[in-house]
């Protein structure tokens, strides 16, 4: 490409966090690429995805700024009002409460579809070019001032700043030459929608068990029972989940209940179910040379905190911010050494979340005596102090 042609930024990989990332940066003004290797199905209402996040209120912020947090919001994102966490073992239980914190809601959960959906719908307005479907076949690092791709349909892209937000088997950050180690947790994460007898009261509800944490998160039912409507994410041995994964729909559901100690009542299962394996997984450098690395290609973490999204999605967050500061001082967005604080900070940052979530995930999800002697009596203590739960929600909302 000639210098006239050549593109501010091209990003790689266009799910939340990707797409996210290319609608910022060209409503902030910058010549965007995004290459995308499958168009994503269009988002149903008659469907619900499987798949779910706990949405913060700063990334809520960040997408309305966006301009698309209104129509997700309006769609079918979930809020919730209340946290209540507590081990299988006894003791005291952690609660967070909206109005602790002079809140309307401490977040929302939302499909990953519908996501994806809105953030899609809006990138054509924005001006981003898009390939899709395509992807990377090469890096091209030959040019001091920009770097190039080769994508497999034959064009050649050239740009200051490389994105990698391809996912954690990212094509692009191996190209790049970073390693990414991960750990196998040996524990599968399943997932489904369940109907139950009592609300769910807009409450997020986690429970400790020796074999990991299972979580009942509030979604929007049928009509008539809009309220007792749960996506739940069961931490399992490998082995435990496949047993469970074939049960029919009644032993299941009675499996769970006894798992849940009937918090809210008799349970139906309203979904399929699904399972995925749990890793941790963290790159040991965000930046090669003009290329970044950035959500899910960065750190995948244990899903107990439901905060995997919410880390990508700050990634970028802090991008924008840096690439704002160098184009108003007129300098190149895309340097390294200016995007080398950036990345000491989000890596900071996300290895101490992984690790956090490392650490409470083995302290809970095991029958050792005194951990089980412990771990509900420090829930219990940390629910009576005002400043940690304060700290703990003001870490999970990025506020």
């Amino acid at each position: 490409m000639s210098r006239r042609e050549m593109l501010d930024i091209v990003v790689v990989g266009a799910g939340v966090v990707g797409a996210a990332a290319a609608l910022a940066f060209a409503r902030d003004g910058f010549e965007v690429a995004l290459v995308e290797a499958r168009e994503p199905a269009p988002w149903s209402p008659q469907q619900s995805d499987l798949r779910v996040y706990a949405f913060a209120p700063d990334n809520a912020a960040l997408l309305d700024n966006l301009g698309v947090w209104p129509s997700v919001r309006d769609a079918r994102a979930q809020p919730y009002r209340t946290m209540r966490v507590w081990d299988a073992a006894g003791g005291g239980e952690l609660h967070f409460d909206a109005d602790t914190f002079g809140r309307r809601e401490l977040g929302w959960i939302v499909e990953h579809g519908l996501l994806v959906d809105r953030l899609w719908s809006a990138l054509p307005a924005a001006g981003v070019q898009l390939y899709c479907p395509d992807q990377v076949e090469a890096l091209e690092l030959d040019a001091p001032d920009s770097v190039g791709v080769v994508l497999a349909g034959g064009r050649r892209l050239r740009a200051r700043l490389l994105i990698a937000a391809d996912g954690a088997e990212s094509r692009l950050r191996e190209l790049a030459g970073i390693q990414a180690p991960a750990h196998d947790y040996g524990q599968r994460g399943l997932v489904a929608y369940i109907d139950s007898e009592l609300s769910h009261e807009a409450t997020c509800w986690q429970r400790f068990l020796p074999s990991g944490p299972l979580a009942f998160l509030p979604a929007q039912g049928e009509e008539g029972a809009r309220d007792r409507r749960s996506s739940i994410v069961w931490t399992l041995p490998a082995n435990e989940a496949d047993r469970l994964l074939g049960l029919d729909e009644d032993a299941f559901a009675n499996a769970l209940e006894r798992a849940f100690a009937g918090r809210l009542g008799a349970l139906t299962l309203a979904s399929k179910r699904a399972a995925f394996p749990l890793r941790r997984q963290l790159a040991e450098r965000y930046v090669a040379g003009r290329v970044v690395v950035a959500g899910d290609a960065a750190h995948v973490v244990h899903p107990l905190a439901g905060q995997g999204v919410n880390l990508g999605l700050r990634d970028i967050a802090g991008l924008r911010e840096t690439l704002a500061q160098a184009r108003k001082r007129g300098l190149d967005p895309g340097s390294p050494t200016r995007l080398a604080r950036w990345a000491r900070e989000r890596r900071s940052e996300n290895a101490l979340a992984a690790y956090g979530f490392d650490g409470l995930n083995k302290l809970f999800s095991n029958d050792d005596f005194a951990a089980t002697m412990l771990r509900g009596p420090m829930l219990g203590l940390a629910g009576k102090l005002p400043p940690l739960t304060h700290y703990f929600w003001r870490r999970a909302a990025g506020v």
